[in-house]
């Protein structure tokens, strides 16, 4: 078993850093909100550190799962950063979902100091970590991909290296690129069925047995037709997700015109107040324009 640290204990972070406790590792966690830390170690038994910096000390492995590029930065650099504790050896696995461009410059700074760094975002929402059915994308050198994978797979289905440091993030940019234009698709769907007098559910019994049917529609076509919204992933943290897929794409000269017109729907679903309603929330939108 592992030492470990685990930094951000948000909807995610919790029961993933909880799995790696009941799987044996030893578990010491940093959250911004020390509340929180000492709530889990309650729960789980493990430790709480009041700083990523004493969180990471003589770790082998510092997890983190955090909000955005600036919350990645501040967790591992500076005084009290992660990289300032982790000894020559430890490896640093990011979960959060953030720039291809912070993600390279993060495994330069952790090279630079002996340390290894992989970008190792996640998808399947906070079902997938809650029940450890994760699937995990990840980038950075082979080694440290291979010595920290049998440490993620307690909270994975799948857990793969695509390539070189930055991969991780990219493919986890096409995972949000491809939802976008799903949810869409089927939110489009319900309102035609709705607005033709149809039964939805009955439609979506019919259709989801064909091509057209999706993890979305499985899971999520009955709470967009009884309108509930508090659940799942947030408008809010897909609108940052979307935005650096599109910026990623000016800077590889990738189009994305479908992403570019679900990105500003998504503004729409924010300015009806609904930052933090479930993605599926298009279908709000839709509905309320008539």
């Amino acid at each position: 078993m592992a030492k470990v640290a685990f930094l951000g204990l948000g909807v995610m972070g919790y029961p993933m850093a909880g799995h790696l406790a009941k799987a044996g590792h030893e578990v010491t966690v940093y959250n911004r909100t020390a509340a929180k830390a000492e709530a889990w170690a309650k729960e789980y038994g493990g430790a709480h550190a009041a700083t990523p910096r004493e969180a990471a000390q003589s770790q082998d492995f510092v997890m983190a799962c955090v909000g955005n590029d600036d919350d990645l930065r501040s967790v591992c650099l500076g005084e009290d950063g992660a990289l300032a504790g982790m000894e020559s050896g430890a490896i640093f696995v990011d979960h959060t979902t953030v720039s291809a461009e912070v993600t390279q410059e993060l495994y330069a700074a952790f090279a630079e100091n002996g340390a290894g760094f992989v970008d190792a975002p996640i998808s399947g929402g906070q079902a997938g970590a809650e029940n450890g059915q994760l699937s995990i994308m990840c980038g950075g050198d082979k080694a440290h991909y291979d010595a920290a994978e049998p440490v993620m797979t307690v909270y994975a289905k799948l857990c793969r290296r695509i390539g070189e440091s930055g991969a991780g993030q990219t493919t986890k940019m096409c995972n949000q690129i491809a939802i976008a234009g799903l949810v869409q698709g089927l939110s489009e769907a319900l309102h035609m069925a709705e607005k033709s007098g149809l039964d939805g559910r009955a439609v979506v019994e019919v259709i989801s047995q064909g091509a057209a049917g999706s993890w979305q529609m499985q899971n999520r076509y009955e709470t967009m037709l009884d309108d509930h919204w508090d659940h799942g992933f947030a408008v809010d943290w897909m609108r940052k997700d979307l935005g650096i897929c599109l910026s990623a794409a000016d800077r590889v000269g990738a189009s994305l015109p479908v992403t570019a017109l679900v990105d500003q729907f998504y503004k729409d679903v924010q300015k009806m107040g609904g930052g933090r309603w479930d993605t599926s929330s298009l279908f709000k939108r839709l509905r309320n324009a008539g």
